[in-house]
């Protein structure tokens, strides 16, 4: 007997049995066992032309399936099959609601219609345009992301606005592969540069080159090896694959050795380093590889080595490895359980234990688009209409991302109309303005909500929160690296407040700093008062540190060669020279030549190395003067007769100071020389006489004359030297007067310039409500008079258009600022453009009756378009219906 497996619409032969014949499966069953993947295909305006190169190129036996999607007039006949089957080799067929799909086929949708896939059967919407229904491109891709996961190819050409951008993000997110068409090569390529910049595509090629690349992406499975491309080989969803491998190594472990990482995969993360300022050697090696083969499978190299080598030589595909290694899969109410017990437990919880008017601070971090943000503030806000005692608190979110892509989506807060599917109607009438072909948050909501580029494993944390998010994050960083983070969360939350993460991640052995509140919906709160003082280690930007300089060798002494003459000179300076000191006019020591021992010493206290402070008692007074007098004159002072005791004598000399005028490195010093006194002549002794006492009093008494002048001179000086210093000192007392004067003054002109500010600021907040008023009456009055209306400029570009004219025009909002000569309308007037130009010429009114192709007949008026200085801008045209009015003028003239 044969038994057989269905897993992701393929099937697998577990056993077969000789004795029973075998029971084939059904014609549709083989086709899906033989589906090497899904190709949605994307066109707008200029999507003939890339189409029909593209299926061109397509092999009869590449066992694939091909979906068309392209913007088409619903009015229009389905001409598309037609003439795409005159390029393919496969056959090219109408898609039709229910059918089931096979390889080596083409399925067209027809105009007015949207595709999309629900296991291996189409299904069709008609679209209704005037009720703004989703993107269609975007709604094939993302049928493809959800039903075939790594097995979906996205693939989007020419074509005007964005269409399709969403829908390739959620294929690469499902781990399938994008192709954008080259944008140079595009007749219009507003489509493909949309989706290359919001990082939706993997490879940017020409329609012709691109199934050769498709068919290098999925190679075919030799026998008993199957491709990881295969049906069986991965799951549908790339984060459910992420999470599998991941989910059993997210609680931290004791730290075990990490297996080497091999010298290709760093050179990788250096280059991303050096290019983006950011490390990822903490993710874990498993998914970093695994991102790593995509781009190399993408771009067919054949190993490592050589993907390290166009790394070098591409900036692009260095900024597009950085996008393909940050995850951003998110969504609105991700996980509803987990939302619905913060409605109803944790949140009301949380804000019973703060006081009203208290601003509730809350970190999202990894918001990717800002979806899981966005959502914890309408929970917020409907938490507090539950809870009137609490009506004054408010919420600071601060969402922060590593993709700075991620963040300019997330601040601008537009999303496609497919998120009706992901909230309830009254969320989204509620939180939401709705907008041509999508919905716009709120501003009160969004006002609320700080969006910031973030690395949360360099830059510092938010403090002080109430609240904090990091769900899916942290299962793809190593355990160390969780280990460090998880601390650091435990000191940015305050006592009590509540952390949340993802449904494979844990706070492991932390359970002493938190209390688990749910522990399947990974829900906690920080203790008060932890078992544990836990210390983070803050994040901080490696600082690049200069390496320090190479050790010079320093050159052994150089010994000179022994010089009779030299040793001689020293010997007698040794033995023979007085001695003395040199000093500069402070009388600071700068030398000190032989035994000065008798006549200085050094002072009590700190070290000082003065001739003042060191002169002995006796010597101090005669040596300032003798200085003062050198250092005024500029010539040498001598004391003779001087006397200081010495081992109970008294010992005489005489001191010289001799200022210094050569050479020039001594100049302006002072040599100060002790000299002993000459011996005199031993007689007996005997009274002097009265004339040598009185010869010994005179020239004492002159000695202390001289000392009493210099002393007289210095307190002078000093005088002279303090009343300049008072005077300076009351100079810059009067400076720091006038200047506290000045900044006084700079303060008030600054709280002047605050407060015109400040009223400047709400008179121009006042002008932009009074606006925002003003254009939402205008809407509605164009709106309600059910006239349609177009606005031109002057080169006959579409500047606004009322909702009554897309009934004549086709008109999407992506057509602002396109000439009216490129849009197909009902109208039969070839000559509408000459005569707008007409008006602008002659600035006079155009009013004409004209017929449509469907039946009808309108009044159409063309005016110029004054702006409020008087000046022309362009036209405005007017289309008022006369069907009934010309159906009875009709049946009038034929009576």
């Amino acid at each position: 007997m044969l038994r057989i497996l269905k897993k992701d619409f393929s099937f697998r032969v577990i056993a077969l049995s000789a004795t029973n014949p075998p029971l084939l499966p059904a014609p549709d069953a083989l086709a899906a066992v033989t589906i090497r993947a899904v190709v949605g295909l994307g066109a707008s305006a200029g999507g003939l032309q890339p189409l029909r190169e593209f299926l061109s190129q397509v092999p009869s036996d590449s066992r694939m399936v091909f979906l068309i999607e392209q913007h088409l007039d619903p009015a229009g006949k389905p001409l598309l099959v037609e003439l795409l089957r005159r390029v393919s080799v496969i056959p090219v067929l109408e898609a039709a609601d229910g059918l089931r799909i096979e390889p080596d086929h083409v399925y067209v949708v027809a105009p007015g219609e949207s595709l999309s896939l629900a296991g291996d059967v189409l299904h069709i919407t008609r679209l209704a345009r005037a009720h703004g229904d989703p993107d269609p491109i975007d709604r094939l891709f993302e049928s493809l992301a959800q039903e075939y996961g790594q097995r979906a190819v996205a693939v989007l050409f020419s074509g005007m606005g964005a269409d399709g951008t969403r829908g390739m993000q959620a294929v690469r997110q499902a781990g399938g592969r994008t192709f954008v068409q080259q944008p140079s090569s595009a007749q219009f390529d507003s489509m493909p540069t949309h989706a290359i910049v919001a990082g939706g595509a993997e490879r940017v090629a020409l329609p012709r080159e691109v199934p050769g690349l498709i068919e290098s992406a999925f190679p075919v499975p030799s026998a008993g090896h199957p491709s990881s491309s295969s049906p069986d080989a991965a799951p549908t969803s790339a984060e459910h694959a992420e999470h599998a491998e991941l989910a059993a190594s997210s609680v931290p472990t004791p730290a075990q050795p990490l297996p080497p990482v091999d010298e290709a995969l760093g050179t990788i993360l250096s280059l991303l380093r050096e290019d983006s300022g950011h490390d990822f050697s903490f993710y874990k090696t498993s998914t970093l590889e695994r991102r790593i083969e995509r781009r190399i499978d993408v771009h067919g190299l054949p190993d490592r080595s050589a993907y390290v080598a166009f790394l070098r030589e591409n900036p692009q595909e260095r900024a597009m490895l950085f996008r393909e290694l940050l995850i951003g899969v998110t969504g609105f109410f991700r996980d509803t359980p987990v939302w619905q017990a913060l409605r109803e437990r944790t949140l009301p919880s949380l804000l019973a234990g703060l006081p009203d008017g208290h601003r509730l601070r809350a970190w999202v971090v990894g918001c990717s688009t800002g979806e899981e943000a966005y959502s914890l503030a309408m929970v917020f806000r409907e938490v507090l209409d539950e809870m009137p005692s609490h009506a004054q608190c408010t919420l600071q979110i601060f969402a922060t991302d590593l993709s700075r892509d991620a963040i300019d989506r997330a601040r601008r807060g537009l999303f496609s109309a497919a998120i009706t599917g992901e909230m309830s109607a009254q969320r989204l009438s509620r939180f939401f303005i709705e907008q041509e072909g999508g919905y716009r948050i709120d501003k009160r909501l969004r006002d609320s909500i700080v969006f910031a580029p973030h690395d949360v494993i360099s830059d510092p944390p938010f403090t002080r929160l109430d609240f904090l998010s990091c769900r899916n994050l942290l299962i793809y960083f190593k355990p160390a690296l969780q280990r460090a983070l998880l601390p650091l969360f435990h000191y940015s939350l305050r006592p009590g407040g509540v952390l949340l993460l993802g449904n494979s991640e844990t706070i492991g052995r932390f359970d002493g700093q938190f209390d688990t509140v749910d522990p399947k919906l990974r829900i906690y709160v920080r203790r008060p008062s932890a078992r544990t003082l836990l210390l983070p280690n803050f994040p901080v930007k490696p600082v690049t540190i200069s390496p320090l300089p190479r050790e010079i060798k320093v050159p052994e002494k150089q010994v000179p060669a022994p010089n009779l003459q030299t040793y001689a000179e020293q010997l007698l300076l040794q033995n023979f020279s007085p001695p003395a000191v040199l000093v500069n006019e402070r009388g600071d020591i700068l030398y000190i030549n032989g035994r000065t021992g008798p006549y200085l010493e050094p002072a009590a206290g700190k070290a000082n190395w003065n001739l003042h402070v060191m002169a002995r008692d006796g010597l101090r007074d005669a040596l300032s003067s003798a200085l003062l007098q050198a250092t005024s004159r500029h010539e040498p002072v001598e004391l003779h007769g001087l006397a200081l005791p010495e081992g109970g004598q008294l010992h005489r000399f005489d001191v010289v100071v001799r200022p210094l005028l050569e050479p020039g490195l001594l100049q302006g010093m002072l040599l100060v020389v002790f000299r002993p006194a000459a011996a005199q002549p031993r007689t007996r002794r005997r009274r002097p006489a009265p004339g040598a006492m009185q010869q010994e009093f005179e020239t004492e008494l002159q000695q202390l004359r001289e000392q009493i002048q210099t002393m007289r001179e210095d307190m002078r000086v000093s005088q002279e030297e303090l009343q300049a210093s008072n005077e300076e000192l009351q100079s810059n007392n009067e400076e720091l007067q006038s200047t506290n004067e000045e900044m006084t003054s700079s303060k008030e002109e600054m709280q002047s310039m605050n407060e015109e500010l400040q009223a400047v600021n709400a008179e121009l907040q006042t002008r932009v409500d009074e606006l925002a008023i003003a254009q939402s009456d205008m809407r509605n009055l164009l709106n309600s008079i059910d006239i349609a209306t177009l606005f031109l400029d002057g080169e006959l570009n579409v500047r606004r258009y009322t909702e009554q004219s897309r009934k004549i025009f086709s008109l999407r909002e992506a057509d602002i600022g396109r000439p009216i000569s490129d849009l197909s309308s009902t109208l039969i007037y070839p000559d509408l453009q000459n005569d707008i130009r007409e008006v602008l010429r002659t600035l006079v009114f155009c009013e004409k009756s004209v017929p449509t192709t469907d039946g009808h007949w309108f009044t159409v008026r063309i005016m110029p378009y004054r702006a409020l200085d008087d000046r022309i801008k362009g036209v405005v045209i007017t289309f008022v219906d006369v069907t009934v009015a010309k159906q009875l003028e009709a049946r009038l003239g034929g009576a």
